[in-house]
């Protein structure tokens, strides 16, 4: 019994095959760009403004992913040792600069409940980024790092100790607390330090399944429905994903729906309606 999952019963057969043929994470990685429309965006921060209210843009992707993987549970999925698990709880990794640095990061955690509403996130991720982003700040994986790194030789032995407990269900509860790599989500922002979107790789380690990066903004091209073509500007995010713990079918239809409340943030202002649990 793992500390930070439960094994999952009803599984498709074909994604019980799967991980016996794809036993790595990085032999599964599917990857798509969204581009998501950035005037819908910032005419709600504007419109929440002007009431007093300071939402970022980060807070409404995450607030949408939130209300995406509440009714899309797959999305919170992770494969160890060839079994399909789901996670306890819904987690996103953020990689964060530290304050007046282009260089210093650090990355932690978030964590987020299925009846957190936009203004909730907000709090939780304008806090994470706030303490994190302070010189004096050594969150719990800083320490974990620099232990590894102070005492020669532990570095190489502990990481593969850390990766045995692991694929074992062994790794406490205060290690799997402090790792950036036993996430839901792993995000980054790339257009903080003015770069395009990429499409970060997910770790062998741990059990984040899905990372998305987003990157400078840009302009996509679309036909009207008079068959004009105008430009969109865009926030472009590099999704990846482990392909073996939902089908095609099931990632295509989550994304639609992410996009939807993107272009429709009030309706994130609402816990989500509608709660899957995963079986």
């Amino acid at each position: 019994m793992r500390a930070d999952g439960r094994k999952l019963k009803k599984v498709d057969p074909m994604y019980r095959v799967v991980p016996h043929i794809m036993v790595h994470r990085h032999d599964a990685m599917n990857m798509i760009t969204l581009n998501i429309p950035l005037d819908p965006i910032q005419k709600y921060i504007r419109q929440k403004a002007a009431e007093g209210v300071q939402i970022t843009h980060m807070a409404v992707i995450l607030a949408a992913y939130l209300h995406t993987i509440a009714e899309f549970p797959a999305l919170n999925r992770f494969i160890m040792n060839r079994q399909a698990y789901a996670h306890n709880d819904i987690t996103v990794s953020m990689v964060v600069l530290k304050s007046n640095s282009m260089e210093e990061e650090t990355m932690s955690k978030v964590y987020l409940d299925t009846t957190d509403t936009i203004f909730t996130v907000q709090e939780k991720v304008g806090g994470y980024i706030d303490e994190n982003r302070k010189h004096s700040t050594v969150n719990s994986t800083d320490k974990i790092i620099d232990v590894l790194v102070r005492i020669p030789g532990l570095l190489r032995v502990g990481v593969a100790i850390l990766k045995g407990m692991d694929k074992c269900g062994l790794l406490p509860k205060a290690i799997i607390k402090a790792s950036p790599f036993h996430a839901s989500l792993l995000i980054t922002n790339l257009a903080s330090i003015r770069t395009n979107h990429i499409y970060h790789h997910v770790y062998d380690f741990g059990t984040t399944s899905i990372s998305m990066a987003m990157g400078n903004l840009r302009e996509v091209p679309r036909r009207t429905a008079t068959g004009e073509i105008v430009f969109d500007r865009c926030i472009p995010i590099g999704m990846v994903m482990d392909e073996r713990i939902a089908s095609g079918s099931y990632f295509s239809r989550a994304f639609r729906r992410f996009k939807r409340y993107l272009k429709n943030p009030a309706l994130l202002e609402t816990p989500p309606e509608v709660v899957v649990k995963d079986e």
